[in-house]
């Protein structure tokens, strides 16, 4: 791929500006290659593609059949290109290639179960005090959505929305992130082969502030999904009110993972790693705060920092790599701030805390695993979001404080708890405000369930029928049997 151009329309097109963008390989900052750079006018391009599509040429029509036939399609397409698609997301990312791989059956599973459930009986009828009217609801697509991709899971985060989008006869401009174009050209050439109709998918490429406000703006997007960070949110929020469009907003967390004293304490340990470092730690829902109780405190962060220690860290490409780089040279100087804020703050550093910058690492963006303890509720390094390698460790005492510390942050999109006792597991997760919670398990990503989080982790839920639901509007139709006047004016 020398120059990756967009999709408007059917056609594939250079930005209007001419303008192109580099993408960087965050493994060893080469460049991989040059792709346009979108504009505010490609944008409003690909909104008029797109309504003509699902208003002028009979999208918003097709028959479900038809639209879960194509979904299915293109998930046999994206199986039958695995290893293309996951080396792309690998080189863009920097994430171990196994990750990748598996973002691409997860995405072709969340395809078909999509297409199955489109076809599925829908709407309600009503008997109401009037026997003559008959009253019924049915569910109808949108029209036009703009779907705005993170870069942490380029794949997945596109189908998550694309996939309910286009099951329930929507038209879509897909904007994946401006650093990670790759995979989302790749399906969108996918989605042209397998027969999608024109206009019906759109790729625009560039930067938030210009491509993606056009798109939250516009009076002909009826729906903006984003993924991405809480500042962009709240941006796409007020533009969304341009004329009062649906939004589907997900924001991020600071998800705490606690571990009681009676938990299986080598699945809680492994769970403590898998929660946070997997993926670099850029994960919305990322075990970012590991709450231990205090008999087991000292014992768990041993173990926690003599696995931290094993993981191996290096290309994606290379066997048995488990963690990569962060995303960009920007990004990585974002998570070392955090960890200078960490130390000012009077947190102790474990482990890690530095960029690595041995020979195989040098030229990549690269932070070693980091464990801080001595943690307090305050502290900006267990409130915010740092989306990296980064975790701080809080020690409680009981139920009640555990609970008390967990909801101690803005955000609720996740939670993990580990303990043997299943009472205590229970009445501890319903007093958790997180959207996604789990019990001696933390991570898992099930299609059939909804994905979203309370308070300032956004609004909506993805995944599951709510995300198909998410895609339609509610129609209410009443017929009366009985066709005569009123006689309400005689």
């Amino acid at each position: 791929m020398e120059t990756g151009k967009m999709f408007i329309g059917g056609e594939w097109v250079a930005s209007s500006s001419g303008e192109t963008r580099e993408v960087i390989n965050p493994y060893d900052a080469s460049v991989i290659c040059h792709v346009a750079e979108g504009t505010a006018e490609d944008a409003e391009h690909a909104i008029a593609a797109a309504k003509k599509a699902f208003y002028e040429d009979g999208w918003g029509d097709t028959p479900a059949y038809e639209r879960a036939a194509l979904l299915r399609s293109f998930a046999d397409e994206m199986e039958a290109n695995v290893e293309k698609l996951a080396k792309a997301e690998t080189l863009n990312t920097g994430k171990a290639l196994i990750e990748s791989e598996y973002d691409v059956y997860d995405s072709a599973n969340i395809l078909r179960y999509y297409a199955g459930i489109v076809t599925q009986p829908t709407g309600q009828t009503y008997d109401l005090n009037d026997p003559a009217v008959h009253a019924m609801t049915v569910r109808e697509p949108l029209g036009v959505c703009a779907l705005i991709v993170a870069w942490n899971f380029p794949i997945s985060l596109a189908i998550w929305k694309l996939a309910p989008a286009l099951a329930a006869g929507n038209a879509i401009i897909l904007k994946p992130s401006e650093i990670t174009p790759l995979s989302a050209i790749l399906m969108t050439e996918m989605m042209e082969k397998v027969g999608f109709p024109k206009g019906v998918v759109n790729l625009v490429m560039g930067a938030g502030v210009t491509v993606g406000n056009a798109l939250a703006s516009s009076l002909d997007v009826d729906k903006v999904a984003f993924t991405g960070g809480i500042v962009t949110g709240r941006k796409i929020m007020c533009a969304a009110s341009s004329n009062v469009k649906g939004i589907s907003l997900e924001l991020g967390g600071k998800s705490p993972n606690i571990i009681f004293a009676d938990a299986d304490f080598d699945t809680a340990v492994d769970y403590g790693l898998y929660g946070m470092f997997y993926n670099q730690g850029e994960v919305c829902s990322a075990g970012s705060r590991i709450l231990v109780e205090d008999a087991i405190y000292d014992r768990y962060l041993e173990k926690l920092i003599e696995g931290a220690k094993k993981i191996k860290i290096g290309n994606g490409f290379e066997e048995g790599v488990k963690m990569g780089p962060v995303i960009s040279k920007q990004h990585m100087e974002k998570v070392l701030k955090y960890i200078e804020i960490g130390k000012e703050e009077g947190a102790t550093v474990a482990l890690g805390g530095y960029r690595m910058t041995e020979p195989e690492y040098e030229k990549g963006y690269f932070i070693a695993p980091t464990i801080f303890t001595d943690t307090t509720p305050e502290m900006r390094i267990v409130q915010e979001e740092i989306f990296g390698p980064v975790v701080v460790i809080q020690k409680f005492h009981g139920e009640e404080e555990a609970i008390q510390l967990a909801n101690n942050t803005t955000y609720g999109l996740a939670a993990g708890i580990f303990t043997s006792d299943n009472a205590k597991a229970l009445r501890v997760v319903k007093k958790i405000r997180a959207g996604i919670t789990w019990i001696n398990t933390y991570g898992p990503v099930y299609p059939e369930a909804p994905w979203g989080g309370y308070k300032q982790s956004g609004i909506g839920r993805e995944l599951g029928t709510y995300g198909l639901d998410d895609y339609t509007e509610v129609k209410q139709i009443n017929i009366n049997t009985n066709v005569c006047p009123t006689g309400w004016f005689e």
